[in-house]
């Protein structure tokens, strides 16, 4: 029988290695991550675009280079990546319960899940939000133009209050195609059913390449909701949080001065006080992170900029086409800012 001091004593540890980020044994994170060799990185079951297996069985995705790059930072090699496939509600389950180091599975930021379920948001590496996708022979260019039309929603999402209160605060009009399941709602869209599909946008454009004819379709610009997509750790281990709150904004600060794969080892040279910083040259380099001086140096010569990654996975380089828009830097008229390295 175990006393009540004891119970006392046991909660008081645990509380200490929680607060410390340490596990049962006693590592943090990243010693955890160091020993064995390889950051275990939770996914989708596959949303192309952010992580999704492609023919040969690879996970790509802009999510699954964030976890390329804290890789890279954290152990030097951006292919020391353990990828866990998991549904929606799996996934803060499986972070809590230290199953994975690192969530990075296109998860919205919002407050009851910063704050009730001892998890802490890294940032936001896309910017998403509920949009419409419409034939293209409907000549519409824009949502406003939407009024009258018929429109495919999923039931008893917020996607379908979204829309009311979108058109309501327009003063136009819509006619609801109501589904129970997402995939029945795309079927609709594909099938004639209505005039417009609404999700969020990141979805629509995953739909859209899966279409018989994905250039039948157009995704509009109009963005009429809030979901900032991003990376996930526990509570309890502020250096691992660090170490990936830093991997984002050090791709963020690379594309704003300039700095890819191609160029970083002349950059490296650079006399730019700014450039030197994110490369390791100077300032702060590794220290109080706990990583190696190089570990900016690494995260664009083996992943790259913000910029390039967006490209490569779901932007102009990819079969989903994304534009930048809202996405894009600060300095290009995006909402895209990280906090300077210095």
């Amino acid at each position: 029988m175990v006393s009540k001091k004891s119970t006392l004593g046991l909660a008081v540890i645990s509380a200490v290695l929680f607060a410390s980020g340490a596990n049962a044994e006693g590592e943090s994170t990243l010693d955890k991550v160091k020993k064995a060799g390889v950051i275990s990185c939770g996914v989708s079951t596959g949303l192309p675009g952010f992580s999704n297996p492609n023919a040969e069985g690879q996970w790509e995705g802009i999510d699954v280079e964030f976890c390329q790059a804290m890789a890279a930072a954290v152990l030097g090699d951006k292919n020391k990546v353990k990828y866990v496939p998991l549904t929606a509600k799996e996934r803060f389950t499986a972070l809590q319960s230290g199953e994975i180091d690192v969530l990075s599975r296109n998860t919205t930021w919002t407050l009851q899940r910063d704050g009730t379920l001892g998890l802490n948001f890294v940032g936001v590496n896309y910017y998403d939000g509920q949009g419409f996708m419409v034939k293209k022979d409907l000549g519409v260019n824009s949502a406003l133009e939407l009024d009258g039309a018929s429109v495919c929603v999923q039931s008893g999402t917020t996607t379908e209050l979204n829309l009311s209160d979108y058109f309501r605060s327009n003063g136009i009009s819509f006619k609801p195609v109501v589904y129970d399941t997402y995939d029945a709602t795309v079927k609709g869209f594909e099938s004639g059913r209505c005039d417009t599909l609404t999700t969020d946008q990141s979805g629509l454009y995953a739909s859209r390449i899966k279409l018989a004819d994905p250039n039948s379709a157009v995704v509009l610009p109009e963005i009429i909701s809030k979901e900032p997509l991003g990376p996930v750790v526990r509570q309890g281990d502020d250096n691992w949080f660090n170490i990936a709150k830093w991997t984002l904004n050090t791709m963020i600060n690379a594309e704003e001065f300039g700095i890819t794969q191609a160029n970083v080892d002349e950059m490296v040279k650079s006399k730019d006080p700014n450039i030197r910083r994110i490369l390791g040259q100077d300032g702060p380099k590794g220290q109080g992170l706990n990583l190696n001086d190089d570990w900016g140096y690494q995260i664009i010569k083996q992943v790259g900029n913000y910029d390039e990654s967006f490209q490569r996975t779901v932007g102009e380089g990819s079969p989903l086409q994304i534009q930048r828009g809202v996405n894009a830097l600060w300095t290009d008229g995006g909402i895209l800012y990280a906090p300077p390295i210095r």
